[in-house]
């Protein structure tokens, strides 16, 4: 067996997959079109999600290679040690354990399955206290709007997830979030709120973020001047945080302070007590059915041999992108408009994650890791940058997200669903097929176009194809699914990081700029 500690390029099939993206690589119109069983063969499901990969720039000899690279190394050992709760997270000699909070028990321990299940069990009878106006401000009015103060992880997950269930939030409170200390930022969510009707949650693993201090030392200072009394202030403020003792410091109250532990990287803490204004704005119960999505990928992602396993093979696919076709970006495209905040919160998973140039031995990397990951909502993007995947010199591969079924009440929904899902079946192929030269000048020809127009018009309307990309496809869009969703592609990171041999659990390029900042304030 190869070492758990061996380089990529160490491993067999690292050279074996070298070799074959060398080799001429049949185009992916021949390979759609040759292989009646290809569509089968790539794809996957769980959990209500199911991959086709038909479209990846692979044979069955590279497959088979890509499966010998993750066994090669030891993938699901690595695996095993992050949900046992080893300290993987190497450089701060911590476990690293967001699978814990899902809700269920694990190989993570009875005493962190008590712990997890008790703020838990916190966290949703609050949230429905607000919902149900049971808990109050100062003047004993419900709250109509909670606004959610924090950065990074304490901000794009909940709020991503938000948007993405929003048909859940119609009803209860408004739920805001801020994230930026512009000044503007924060002013324009509370000049028209009800300061009596405001709750402020405070998320700060640290609770010694400058962002997000700043934030909510100005939202304390809107409460008293907006005729919240002093001494009751704290009916008006959540803490969220690792650091019970410094929000205390600061003044949040006990019992309204909330909690999650250093074994929980901000970019996967969405499952925490994090997820509370999530939490208010759908209820608890649709809270626990978003862990338990979660839940059923992490089953899949555990028990699957990794030939059918959703986030090993995503994984697998996008290092032969990267590594063997050299491709530096990654695009992320939703079809559902709900989910126009999901790539922005894979772009934070994956480069705060993979964007390391130091193997976990301390040695220098000497392949590329994570790529640039980027994108939008996928009918907004083919009116703009879509024209550089058809047509420009780069090769970008693409996942599209697609949801089959629709549940918005309006009359003609189904029709708006008929077209954007066509939408995302047709740029998927024509990004795979493209149309040859001598096709388009075909087509242009039998259109009646002058001969001596044919030879430079076929040019500019021809596509070079052959662009990689993924469909996922959700049943339904609902807190199960999302919830599987989000934990397929944390799983997916991991793999890519077991594969490359980094540290995905750590940030410390994001640290660099806080700790300067302190310093040149101090100056």
């Amino acid at each position: 067996m190869t070492s758990l500690h061996a380089h990529p390029t160490q491993l067999p099939a690292w050279p074996q997959l070298t070799e074959l993206a060398a080799a001429p690589l049949p185009h992916l119109r021949e390979l759609l079109s040759t292989d009646a069983g290809r569509a089968k063969r790539l794809s996957a499901t769980a959990a209500g999600i199911t991959l086709d990969a038909s479209r990846q720039r692979i044979t069955p000899t590279i497959h088979s290679a890509l499966i010998a690279l993750a066994e090669q190394a030891q993938v699901g050992a690595q695996r095993d040690a992050m949900f046992r709760g080893d300290p993987i997270n190497l450089t701060e000699n911590r476990p690293v354990l967001h699978v814990a909070l899902r809700g269920q028990s694990g190989p993570w321990g009875e005493a962190i399955s008590a712990d997890v299940a008790r703020e838990l069990d916190r966290v949703c009878t609050f949230a429905d206290g607000v919902r149900s106006g049971a808990i109050t401000g100062h003047s004993d009015e419900p709250f109509t709007d909670i606004v959610n103060i924090g950065i990074g992880g304490s901000d794009l997950g909940p709020r991503m997830a938000a948007d993405a269930l929003a048909h859940l939030t119609l009803t209860g409170p408004r739920v805001h979030y801020v994230s930026n200390p512009d000044a503007w930022a924060l002013y324009s969510v509370l000049h028209h709120l009800d300061a009596a009707r405001t709750l402020i949650v405070v998320s700060s693993k640290t609770f010694t973020t400058q962002e997000t201090l700043t934030n909510a030392a100005s939202c304390q200072r809107w409460l008293v001047d907006s005729g919240v009394p002093a001494d009751r202030l704290g009916r008006h403020l959540v803490a969220i945080t690792a650091s019970p003792k410094k929000s205390a410091e600061l003044g949040y109250d006990a019992d309204r302070t909330f909690l999650f532990w250093d074994w929980v990287g901000g970019r996967y803490s969405v499952w925490s007590a994090l997820g509370l204004p999530l939490a208010i704005g759908v209820g608890g119960s649709a809270f626990r059915e978003f862990l338990a999505g979660a839940c059923a990928m992490d089953h899949h992602f555990c028990t699957v041999p990794l030939a059918a396993n959703l986030p090993v093979l995503m994984a697998l696919y996008g290092i032969w992108n990267r590594n063997f076709l050299h491709c530096p970006t990654h695009l992320i495209v939703p079809y559902a408009s709900r989910l126009v905040r999901f790539t922005p919160f894979v772009q934070q998973m994956d480069m705060e994650s993979n964007g390391k140039r130091t193997h976990i031995d301390g040695t220098p990397v000497t392949v590329d890791t994570g790529p640039i990951v980027w994108g939008g909502l996928g009918i907004d993007g083919q009116h703009a940058y879509f024209q550089l995947l058809h047509q420009g010199k780069h090769t970008v591969p693409v996942d599209f997200i697609g949801v089959q079924s629709e549940d918005t009440p309006l009359p003609m929904a189904a029709t708006h669903h008929a077209v954007v899902n066509l939408n995302l079946r047709a740029q998927a192929q024509a990004m795979a097929e493209g149309r040859s030269v001598e096709a388009t000048r075909a087509l242009l020809q039998h259109d009646g176009m002058p001969a001596a127009d044919l030879d430079a018009m076929a040019r500019h309307r021809s596509f070079e194809g052959n662009i990689p990309s993924n469909i996922l496809w959700l049943d339904q869009l609902d807190p199960s699914r999302l919830g599987a969703l989000i934990a397929l592609y944390e799983h997916k990171v991991f793999t890519q990081a077991a594969i490359w041999r980094i540290n995905a659990f750590d940030q410390w390029g994001v640290e660099l700029g806080k700790t300067m900042a302190k310093a040149m304030e101090a100056e």
